[in-house]
């Protein structure tokens, strides 16, 4: 059996190749030009790396990339005998050669897990993408709820779609934004998180073969292949400009993945944003292959410039709602404690989903969803999301400036949305900064955490959780842990007071 999930085609990996920075042109330690395989052969090594090309996609036959890329056969077929030899590469007579990374080394591609309360004294937390409540409207919120809780205090108060209330006014929200919606199309869940585990209950089974963007949100990876599900990853378009629109047609036409999970808006971790073509496009293909498409919303809302607008909700283009699945959460936009999301679907779908739940966790409770439901038809939300968008902005502004100032050797797409920044690191191991951080002083994520098979070592992402002076010494460890990556020295007891101080 073949043990690759999709295929790069010869045009586009000869296209991937030529996209490289010509400043990355190996040379070798007398300064001449490496020979053609072993140019050929790093080139495609960083692109697994960097996770341009998946890890476990087939490639070309090597006369086919020989054609493509201009070089002769004899070369290329020495190139895939390098990557083999490097353990990039795997190859199986009659099933071709795919990518893989090599054996032996663990790959941090568990989720994220929240930072204890008591440990925020001693360490700058860049884990997780969360900010706090915005006051005063979370009070409010509570305040409203408890106002009517008397009238469901009466009730068994197990509502598996959601209270009707608040169904009703996340219904009338998409209808205002020109998406007719109606209340039996919303189930509320807890948060996004139990949305898209719903979704996979219902939807796949163990074994299926699941695409999602490459990279993407590391806890879902994480949900998707505790429930048994084969990833197909899909890279962003190149210099992250949105989906790759051949590509995602490529993996549904030869991968055939039962559902695909997407994120179109403010895209976590790399803060992109897919236009309005792309999205038609991506409905387009994934209903003509029968691709069930799940949407993440949860950054929606959080467009941080003034002039950023996002495009039509990727469900706009699908009336009869039978490509398309939505998921919302009040956790980005709003407070990650309240745990309240929700699904967009057709009523079967609904109605499938409501139906499961009964073995899961029945319902959310009561009083945060009366809370949202306050926000949402007493005006509080927009004043909330307001004051969230300006936290996020000023935050999103420092950490900038202070990677500017302490690494400006590392390379990042200053996101117009969102609440994440994907910074490559220089040319040195995400997971080894990611070490030296935690044991200086700051926690951020590395690169594989938000891949399939560890793809994006080079890469770490940070949230935009801390500003100010936070900010600044933020990157100041995190330059101190870059140094220590970069010179191998070890991390002692002294040298942590010394960066910490």
């Amino acid at each position: 059996m073949a043990q690759w999930t999709s295929a790069v085609g010869a045009p586009q990996l000869a296209r991937l190749l030529r996209s490289q920075d010509p400043s990355e042109a190996q040379l070798t330690a007398a300064g001449r030009r490496l020979p053609a395989y072993r140019s050929l052969a790093d080139g495609v090594r960083r692109l697994v790396l960097e996770g341009r090309v998946p890890v476990a996609a087939r490639l070309p036959a090597e006369r086919e990339l020989a054609t493509a890329v201009g070089v002769s056969r004899t070369t290329v077929a020495a190139a895939y005998e390098a990557l083999r030899a490097e353990g990039f590469l795997e190859s199986r007579r009659g099933s071709g050669s795919w990518t893989a990374v090599p054996a032996g080394n663990p790959l941090p591609t568990r989720g994220l897990e929240p930072l204890p309360p008591e440990a925020a004294g001693s360490m700058i937390d860049l884990g997780c993408a969360a900010l706090p409540a915005p006051e005063p409207w979370l009070t409010r919120a509570f305040q409203g709820a408890m106002a009517d809780l008397p009238l469901y205090a009466h009730t068994h108060g197990d509502y598996p779609a959601g209270l009707p209330v608040l169904r009703q006014a996340l219904a009338d929200r998409y209808t205002a934004r020109g998406i007719p919606t109606m209340p039996e199309q919303i189930m509320v869940t807890t948060g996004a998180m139990g949305a898209v585990a719903a979704i996979c209950r219902l939807c796949t089974s163990p074994g299926e073969r699941v695409a999602v963007d490459s990279p993407s949100y590391a806890n879902i990876l994480q949900l998707m292949r505790d429930a048994g599900a084969r990833l197909v990853p899909v890279a962003l378009a190149d210099k992250l400009a949105g989906w790759d629109i051949p590509v995602w047609r490529q993996v549904m036409r030869d991968a055939a993945p039962r559902m695909a999970y997407v994120v179109a808006d403010f895209h976590n971790p790399t803060g992109t944003l897919a236009t309005e073509d792309q999205r038609r496009r991506l409905v387009d293909a994934a209903r003509s292959a029968g691709t069930l498409l799940v949407v993440d919303e949860t950054m929606t809302e959080l467009q941080l410039d003034a002039d950023t607008a996002p495009p039509r909700q990727v469900c706009a283009f699908d009336p009869a709602g039978s490509a398309v699945i939505t998921v919302g959460s009040a956790s980005k936009a709003f407070w990650a404690g309240m745990r309240i999301g929700w699904v967009r679907a057709a009523p079967d779908i609904i109605r499938s989903l409501v139906a499961a739940r009964a073995y899961s966790d029945l319902g959310s409770p009561v009083l945060e969803q009366l809370a949202i439901a306050s926000l949402l038809e007493g005006g509080g939300w927009e004043a909330a999301v307001g004051i969230r968008r300006e936290q996020a902005r000023e935050n999103r502004d420092a950490i900038v400036e202070a990677l500017h100032r302490h690494l400006p050797d590392w390379e990042f797409s200053v996101p117009r949305g969102g609440l994440t920044l994907w910074a490559r690191t220089g040319g040195l191991s995400g997971s080894r900064i990611a070490e030296a951080g935690e044991r200086l002083g700051v926690r951020v994520p590395s690169g594989p955490r938000f891949g399939v098979d560890g793809a994006f070592e080079g890469f770490v992402r940070l949230p935009f959780t801390v500003s100010g002076a936070v900010a600044e010494e933020a990157a100041v460890r995190l330059a101190g842990a870059a140094r220590l990556v970069a010179t191998g020295a070890p991390v002692d007891t002294e040298m942590r007071h010394a960066f910490v101080a």
